[in-house]
């Protein structure tokens, strides 16, 4: 029996022009590493120079290549902030990215980082679908801000996917 061109299954969600963004699939995929300075404090809560800069120019930086770093001290120590600004030199040839915080505020920047290399004007005028599911848990600025990249450009914007989603802003048509 030979199919008709009526008989065929349209997929409307294809031909609806609806553009999904997946959060995840923009953001760095590097390992993110929190890397803690109570491991090199005297006595756990000193931090001497000259042996910090020991450990600087001796450390195996190259570990971090391409990865992402998150500099905190988990300890209850005044941690001068010219120590961080070593790491931060040290690290910067290999790593992807590093910040001063933890591992939240390390994704969150990812993802900021990642948002604001998108072009708003590829999406103007577009019906955007953010996707909602990922593998992992998702900062919520990110969802924020792909919003505050996207409002001004867009025709629409939704969250979730294409066959269940909520609206969350539509251009009036009288714009």
């Amino acid at each position: 029996m030979e199919l008709q061109e009526t008989d065929l299954i349209e997929n409307k969600i294809t031909n609806s022009g609806l553009v999904t963004i997946d959060l995840e699939l923009l953001c760095h995929s590097g390992e993110r590493i929190l890397f803690d300075l109570k491991n090199w404090l005297f006595r756990g809560i000193i931090l001497k120079e000259k042996d910090f800069r020991a450990f600087i120019k001796n450390h195996d930086w190259t570990q971090y290549q391409n990865k992402n770093i998150a500099f905190y001290c988990s300890n209850d120590a005044i941690v001068p902030t010219w120590a961080y600004m070593l790491l931060a030199a040290a690290a910067q040839q290999y790593a992807n990215r590093y910040i001063f915080g933890d591992l939240k505020q390390l994704e969150i920047v990812l993802y900021n980082d990642a948002i604001v290399q998108l072009n708003a004007n590829d999406y103007t005028d577009k019906r955007i679908i953010i996707k909602g599911c990922s593998h992992h848990e998702m900062p919520v600025s990110a969802y924020v801000e792909i919003s505050n990249k996207l409002l001004p450009v867009v025709k629409s914007l939704m969250y979730g996917e294409a066959c269940s989603n909520v609206p969350i802003y539509k251009k009036n048509k009288n714009k």
